[in-house]
């Protein structure tokens, strides 16, 4: 069933408006007529079964038939911090991470970057990063909408980890512990619906003195195993192995 986010306000006496590019990919590319069913999620954890009814020149409604919580969501909070990578790899890594579970994307510019933030261009990217986010919810039936935050310098980044009940910092140098192991010895201590951060390197990986400021500002070193992985593959890694210790 064709699956949607609107906002709160647009749920209303048992009536869910759709407008703007939704309403137009109902009408127009799915050609979805009336009585006929989509599912629509108010981006919080609420799914509502609908029934549409009216189609009007800049939005389409639908009837309420059930609501009920979203059944697809993580019993955590997970929030991935994510060096620029090159090209466009930014966004297959937002697209696999919405899938994953993530609840949030910070990306992030450090010292081996390839990539940079450029001021005039990082609002209209951010943009298209919550589009690719949105569009991956939708397609992988998630009951809230994952954001993508604009990129900041690395420094404005590493002091977050004390906002979490677990920091994950992913690294390739020595002195890491595996990643399974920390998830199996943390996991009787966390709270319910615990908050966990990862935070993956770009191609170039980190330097000696990021790494140093990362752990110094308690993000914990983890490995992900001996074989290399691109900085792409890394977070779908390590949501997947976050996912099978906490959720599956």
């Amino acid at each position: 069933m064709p699956r949607f986010f609107v906002s709160k306000d647009a749920i209303r006496n048992g009536v869910v408006t759709v407008s703007g590019e939704d309403a137009h990919h109902i009408s127009r590319a799915l050609r979805m007529a009336a009585g006929e069913r989509i599912t629509v999620c108010n981006a919080e954890g609420t799914d509502y079964d609908c029934v549409l009814t009216d189609f009007l020149p800049d939005c389409v409604r639908a009837r309420v038939e059930t609501e009920k919580p979203s059944e697809t969501e993580p019993p955590y909070v997970a929030v991935l911090y994510q060096g620029l990578p090159k090209g466009d790899k930014l966004e297959q890594v937002i697209q696999k991470a919405v899938e994953c579970g993530v609840s949030r994307v910070v990306p992030f510019e450090s010292e081996r970057c390839v990539a940079r933030i450029k001021e005039g261009d990082e609002e209209k990217k951010t943009t298209r990063r919550n589009r690719i986010a949105a569009e991956a919810a939708k397609q992988c039936g998630r009951g809230r909408l994952p954001a993508v935050e604009s990129a900041r310098p690395f420094k404005a980044v590493i002091d977050d980890a004390k906002r979490f009940d677990l920091a994950l910092f992913c690294y390739e140098g020595e002195g890491t512990i595996p990643l399974p192991k920390v998830l199996h010895e943390r996991k009787a201590n966390l709270p319910a619906n615990p908050s966990v951060a990862i935070l993956i390197g770009s191609e170039g990986g980190f330097s000696e003195a990021e790494a140093r400021a990362a752990q110094d500002a308690g993000w914990t070193p983890v490995g992900l195993g001996k074989r290399i992985l691109r900085t792409e593959t890394a977070p779908v890694f390590a949501l997947a192995a976050i996912s099978c210790a906490l959720e599956l």
